[in-house]
């Protein structure tokens, strides 16, 4: 199945930051979280902060009227809860698996969603979006 593949997966993982981040000792979720979803992320760090600026402005900027708490609150909402907007966050960052990557994905979906969830949470947290 990998031959019929036309991407070059050298080329997909070579793109990616290396954080050199420890895995001994870790459950294979947690290793999927260093080897491949953080690197990722910061990898489309850029872009993520790009989509939710546009987000807050579709949302009439009531962004921009909160606390800072409640702004972080808002992203984390946001994220959660607006299923048309976090499966867009979510296929930025699954569109950079390689077939194993997407294999063990899909084997153990439901944990490796909420890490995906949660570190965009808090990578949008960071960012400091402007008007």
């Amino acid at each position: 199945m990998e031959s019929d593949y036309l991407r070059d997966e050298q080329l997909l993982t070579a793109l990616r930051p290396d954080l050199q981040l420890p895995v001994e000792k870790s459950l294979p979720e947690e290793v999927f979280q260093n080897q491949t979803l953080r690197p990722i992320l910061k990898m489309q760090h850029i872009l993520l902060a790009q989509l939710f600026q546009h987000y807050i402005h579709k949302r009439k900027d009531i962004y921009f009227t909160l606390t800072k708490k409640a702004k972080q609150d808002w992203i984390a909402h946001s994220v959660r809860t607006d299923l048309r907007f976090r499966n867009l966050l979510v296929g930025t960052i699954i569109g950079h698996f390689t077939a194993a990557e997407l294999e063990f994905f899909h084997s153990n979906e439901a944990g490796c969603m909420r890490r995906i969830i949660d570190l965009l949470v808090q990578r949008l947290q960071t960012v400091d979006y402007k008007l």
